[in-house]
């Protein structure tokens, strides 16, 4: 009779990087420069472009130019935070939306391109 031999293969490490805070503050615009320079020189090109990566409707910022809070910079800084667990009120983000407009876009922007494949695979196998 043949022996039998099992082999395992070994199995990699997952590390997630999964938080429940934003992965950039809202003025770390040295994370993606490009980004912010375009934010800045051409801000609704940027939000609309923000907004269709986000699963919005692409003109949907625009509507930012009738209210004394932007609206829709609100809301979607309040859905980004809830899709990904993030802590906050809608306070803070109403101050963030008013205040820091540009900066709030470029954070919501940065949060979904860090968010997009949130799995790292380590592998644990020894040579």
């Amino acid at each position: 009779m043949a022996d039998k031999t099992v082999m395992t293969q070994p199995r990699p490490f997952i590390q997630t990087t999964v938080s429940n805070e934003w992965t950039s503050g809202i003025c770390d615009c040295l994370q993606d420069l490009p980004q912010c320079c375009l934010a800045f020189w051409c801000l609704p090109c940027f939000t609309c472009i923000t907004a269709r990566e986000a699963g919005e409707c692409l003109c949907l910022p625009l509507l930012d130019a009738f209210g004394a809070i932007p609206p829709m910079t609100t809301a979607l800084r309040v859905s980004v935070r809830q899709r990904y667990g993030i802590e906050g009120t809608i306070c803070k983000d109403c101050v963030y939306s008013f205040f820091c407009g540009p900066c709030t876009w470029c954070q919501i922007a940065r949060e979904i391109k860090a968010r997009k494949s949130p799995i790292t695979f380590v592998n644990m196998a020894s040579k």
